[in-house]
């Protein structure tokens, strides 16, 4: 599928979405930015159940499908594959975040306590399932099915999906912080050109989409625990 439309509309949408779902929230709600910024894995399903589904309606009207849009083939995969995304994503994802952290913050490791911070329990545990499957399905069908598939320039191709893969984490949660938000960004530039290169050169999505929900599973992992355990996010903080 070859619809210049898709990756103009669709790759800052995300962004854009975070952004106006936090302003709009702290508004609303009458409460600052950082009183709300524990939801932002709530409000990541929320963006990406939305986004999965708009994209599942216009690559239908286009005579086209999910799977196509993402260059998805059945049996195509080996276990080894699988095995060393994954040997690529969690160091190179723990690298980029400590080298962000160092960066902006001067410190190794550093982690924004409003990533790990409590929600309460019944949607943490929805949560712990929803986040991970619905983010490997809607940023990859973003970043990769819109734009590395769409951009025919080799070099264009790949690093501007993944600006705009490492972009929207500077809005997740969104805090009108200069520092958080280069923070961020800088945390995930290496992994998303990482990824937008690997699959430019295999055009296989199945091994990213793995590595991508384990790597999540691992946070939601934490928002659960301190969301069931008492006295553990304070801990957690402390460290």
């Amino acid at each position: 599928m070859k619809n210049k439309i898709l990756p103009a509309f669709f790759l800052p949408l995300r962004s854009l979405a975070f952004f106006l779902i936090f302003i709009t929230g702290s508004l609303s709600l009458k409460k600052a930015l950082s009183e709300i910024s524990n939801w932002w894995s709530i409000a990541a399903s929320i963006v990406n159940i939305i986004i999965l589904l708009l994209l599942i309606i216009i690559t239908k009207k286009t005579g086209s499908d999910f799977g196509k849009l993402i260059n998805y083939e059945k049996g195509k995969t080996k276990v080894r594959e699988i095995f060393l995304t994954l040997l690529i994503i969690f160091p190179v994802g723990m690298i980029g975040m400590y080298l962000a952290g160092f960066i902006c913050y001067g410190l190794i490791p550093y982690s924004p306590p409003a990533m790990i911070a409590p929600l309460p329990p019944v949607l943490a545990v929805c949560n712990f399932f929803i986040l991970p499957v619905s983010t490997a399905f809607a940023e990859e069908g973003v970043y990769l099915g819109c734009g590395v598939n769409q951009i025919k320039n080799k070099y264009a191709a790949i690093f501007i999906p993944a600006f705009f893969f490492a972009l929207q984490h500077s809005f997740i949660p969104t805090l009108l912080d200069v520092k958080f938000i280069i923070y961020r960004f800088l945390s995930f530039l290496p992994l998303t050109i990482i990824l937008c290169w690997q699959y430019y050169k295999k055009r296989n999505p199945l091994p990213i989409m793995i590595g991508h929900a384990l790597l999540d599973f691992a946070t939601v992992s934490m928002i659960l625990a301190t969301s069931l355990i008492p006295g553990f996010y304070e801990t957690m903080c402390s460290l």
